[in-house]
């Protein structure tokens, strides 16, 4: 009886080592610290950058790492944050909630950026119907353009966050908008740099979440995980839920800072990790070109901000996942740099520019 209780443990044993040996090897996890001055950088800078964080010059920053040609140059922690932090980035899942769109489209689930947005919400009958409704595409929520009223902006606003964020299905309050208006001072569509009238809403991100819970049938923080974090060797996040339950794909989102430099990375590479193609290059490429003007001076590509700033006295453009409170990953393909900055700053004058005060000041001007 021995013999025949052993060969098959001995074989399942040689079974799991054959698979194990297979499987491809895990993704890099791991940024390696190296000395900003093997990169031609000014150290110098960097040592500024941090004594003006401790000195109340980007106040409640908890975090700052600095990325230049695919190497960690420098990382600093503040205000009792550390390397296994999770961080509340807050509007900054905006940005990823546009990788899993693009996620989606590669899978074929969606048909394209052109598929109209109540498609996919069949058993729903939205309220105020009309072909400004019908016409309503992916694109249009990417760029924050679909002509439904909502503007986070202005606080009568029929679609502000504030008010889906109490309602309590908010999918159905979001399909329920009525018609956008224009004041005379307000450009329409047809007359707005790139033909679209941009209008910042939180809903529209949401809802893109909520379609691609509906093509995948997974829970968004489960398609985030098989489709963008596992690939980029990201453990752990927190997704929150709104009140049906449907993934927040508009902000709250919380990782890690070094997880957060991958996702930055990530558009640098057009979608390339660690020899991997994560997202498609053509996407990334979609995400960082410019499809709306807005009234921040700044431009906005697919649920990303372009901001000017420059570098050796010339202009150059930044791409943006940004975050109430300051929070934001900045991307500057033409450097090949990314800058990691999580603040608590929350709903405080002035955050967004303290936080691009940093880049201009002491990352851009590191640059040789």
């Amino acid at each position: 009886m021995t013999p025949l209780i052993r060969f098959p443990v001995v074989a399942a044993l040689l079974l799991v080592a054959a698979s194990v040996a297979a499987a491809p090897p895990p993704p890099r996890d791991h940024w390696t610290l190296v000395d900003p001055a093997t990169h031609g950088l000014d150290a110098a800078r960097f040592s500024a950058l941090d004594a003006a964080i401790n000195s109340g010059q980007a106040p409640d920053t908890t975090s700052v790492l600095v990325v230049h040609r695919d190497q960690l140059v420098h990382e600093a922690y503040f205000n009792g944050a550390d390397r296994s932090s999770l961080h509340n980035t807050r509007s900054l899942t905006k940005s990823v909630t546009a990788m899993l769109v693009g996620a989606a489209i590669d899978r074929g689930m969606i048909s394209g950026v052109d598929a109209r947005v109540l498609s996919f919400f069949p058993d729903r009958h939205p309220a105020h119907p009309g072909s400004f409704k019908d016409a309503i595409s992916i694109e249009d929520l990417l760029t924050m353009s679909a002509q439904w009223e909502c503007d986070d902006n202005n606080e009568y606003s029929a679609g502000h966050e504030e008010r889906m964020y109490v309602s309590a299905d908010w999918t159905g309050f979001t399909l329920d908008l009525p018609e956008r208006g224009y004041a005379p001072w307000v450009k329409r569509p047809a007359d707005s740099p790139h033909g679209r009238s941009f209008a910042y809403c939180t809903a529209n991100a949401f809802l893109l979440g909520a379609i691609v819970e509906r093509v995948s049938g997974m829970p968004l923080k489960r398609f985030a995980a098989e489709v963008l974090e596992r690939p980029l060797g990201i453990a752990t996040s927190v997704w929150n839920r709104s009140s049906e339950g449907v993934g927040m794909g508009g902000g709250g989102t919380e990782y890690r800072s070094r997880d957060l430099a991958k996702l930055g990375q990530l558009i640098i590479d057009e979608g390339r990790w660690d020899g991997r193609q994560v997202l498609p290059a053509a996407w990334t490429r979609a995400m960082t070109q410019v499809h709306a003007q807005t009234p921040f001076d700044a431009d906005y590509g697919y649920q990303i901000w372009r901001f000017p700033f420059t570098a050796g006295g010339k202009p150059v453009h930044a791409w943006a996942m940004s975050g109430n409170g300051g929070n934001a990953v900045f991307v500057v393909p033409e450097k090949q740099l990314v800058m990691v900055v999580t603040r608590t700053h929350f709903n405080q004058r002035g955050m967004h520019q303290q936080t691009q005060k940093l880049l201009q000041d002491y990352v851009l001007s590191a640059l040789p």
